[in-house]
């Protein structure tokens, strides 16, 4: 007799997820993507929370959440806010949140929420312990765009960044130098999260940007990290156990932004959603591959 795994959800919202054993897969690029891609309103988030609320099978009865693109990355925001409810986490028994990203997700957006700035809302819920926002390389966290991070998570002690090979030194300047730990190599750093992780087990909600991974791994349309498939087992079977919600974003698609505010600054932050049009179908056959590697590291919890 086998072992009852709940079935992935797609939220298919570009197309780009390739198709995942037992799956459940719900349409919403005709309603949802150019909404909801790169970033939106608060209004429009509400919105997408509801109509997800509506679509979505019960928590029990469905495992890991595979959202497409990187662009999407916003939406744990909502999965994790629903895995709340679900789960009853208060300010008394509260949820550990751990992201795998090359990026820390906690910069500043005037317009809402978008991909890279999600991690601040999901840090300062009342029911959430810490958010550890792991595998950082990109120079977001540099001293160059220290003005860019929001600083109340990092302040309040809700948030920890780690990276490697970036200089972090403006952290002590403002009292948060704790919040940085930083490594020489991405071996450094995941052999001492797991080490973190693993002394106090609590309940823990996984979100899984490709992103962070060598593009020998698996390639993606932001600039990429360094951790390889190796180190997302290691981190896995570490939180085995603990794992109460789990997503994977980070797959790569096409994408001419209707409205102007997005081009510009999808641009300015680096996005390329064209690029790679002529390597797309060998990239995505990769991508698949890979995402059925993760869910079966994330079903053996």
């Amino acid at each position: 007799m086998t072992a009852f795994s709940p079935a992935p959800v797609v939220l298919d919202l570009d197309g780009s997820v390739g198709a995942l054993p037992g799956e459940i897969r719900l349409p919403l690029a005709e309603a949802w993507q150019e909404r909801m891609r790169f970033g939106c309103g608060l209004r429009t988030m509400r919105g997408f929370g509801q109509a997800l609320q509506s679509a979505m099978p019960g928590f029990s009865d469905h495992g890991t959440v595979f959202l497409g693109s990187g662009d999407f990355h916003h939406l744990s925001w909502p999965l994790i806010e629903r895995c709340i409810a679900a789960q009853g986490f208060t300010p008394a028994r509260r949820l550990r949140v751990v992201v795998l990203d090359n990026h820390p997700d906690n910069m500043r957006f005037p317009f809402g929420v978008h991909c890279g700035s999600w991690v601040r809302r999901v840090a300062m819920l009342p029911q959430v312990a810490h958010v550890h926002v792991a595998g950082i390389t990109s120079r977001d966290i540099g001293s160059g765009h220290a003005w860019e991070n929001y600083l109340a998570p990092l302040r309040a002690g809700r948030l920890t960044y780690w990276s490697s090979g970036v200089d972090t030194g403006w952290a002590r300047w403002l009292g948060i130098a704790e919040r940085f730990r930083s490594f020489p190599d991405a071996d450094a750093l995941v052999a001492e999260l797991a080490r973190t992780l693993s002394r106090q087990p609590e309940p823990t909600y996984l979100s899984i940007d490709k992103d962070v991974f060598s593009q020998r791994v698996v390639r993606t349309n932001w600039d990429q990290g360094t951790l390889e498939a190796r180190h997302a087992a290691t981190l896995i079977s570490g939180l085995r156990g603990c794992i109460v919600g789990s997503d994977v974003t980070g797959d790569v698609s096409t994408h001419r932004y209707a409205t102007a505010w997005k081009r510009w600054l999808s641009a300015g932050d680096g996005q390329r959603t064209g690029e790679e049009q002529g390597r797309l179908p060998d990239w995505q056959a990769a991508q698949a591959a890979f995402n059925a590697w993760l869910l079966s590291l994330l079903e053996a919890d």
